[in-house]
C-alpha cells in the first residue's frame, strides 16, 4: 500500500514526465534504479513503429525518485521501478533487491523491461546534441 506521502510524490514524478512537450505523455514509461546515494532513471516513448529514448532531468526527477525511494522503511526499499503512464494513469510497479537476477546485465535488463511494455521494437537512442 503506498502511503499519502508517496502518492503525492508519484503523482509529482507524472508532472515532471509532463514538462516533456515535445513528444505526448501518453505511453511514456520511466525505469528507475536507485540505491543508497545513487538514481539511475532513463525514459522512454512508444511513438507507433519505435521507442524513443529521452534524457532526464536528472535535477527535479532524480530528487523526486530519491525522495520516493527514501520514503521506504529501511530494509524494504526498492531498487527499480517502471513508472507507465497509459490512457492518462500512471502505473507503477516497485522490484526489490531480492527479485533482481545479479548476474543480469543491468543495460539488458533494462531494454528487456521496456520490451516488456512496448513490445519488440527498435529503441532510438538520440545522438550527443540532438535533444
Amino acid at each position: 500500500m503506498v502511503s499519502d506521502e508517496s502518492g503525492k510524490i508519484l503523482n509529482e514524478i507524472g508532472q515532471l514526465l509532463a514538462e516533456d512537450r515535445a513528444y505526448p505523455l501518453d505511453n511514456t514509461l520511466l525505469f528507475a534504479r536507485l540505491d543508497y546515494g545513487m538514481v539511475a532513471p532513463s525514459i522512454f516513448k512508444d511513438l507507433g513503429n519505435h521507442i524513443l529514448y529521452r534524457s532526464p532531468d536528472l535535477g527535479a526527477l532524480g530528487d523526486a525518485l530519491l525522495e520516493l525511494w527514501d520514503e521506504q522503511p529501511e530494509g524494504r526499499r526498492w531498487a527499480e521501478m517502471a513508472y507507465l503512464v497509459k490512457d492518462g494513469k500512471f502505473d507503477a510497479v516497485f522490484v526489490y533487491p531480492d527479485e533482481i537476477d545479479p548476474d543480469e546485465d543491468p543495460m539488458d535488463r533494462r531494454t528487456r523491461i521496456v520490451r516488456r511494455y512496448f513490445g519488440d521494437k527498435p529503441i532510438v537512442y538520440p545522438q550527443p546534441g540532438e535533444e
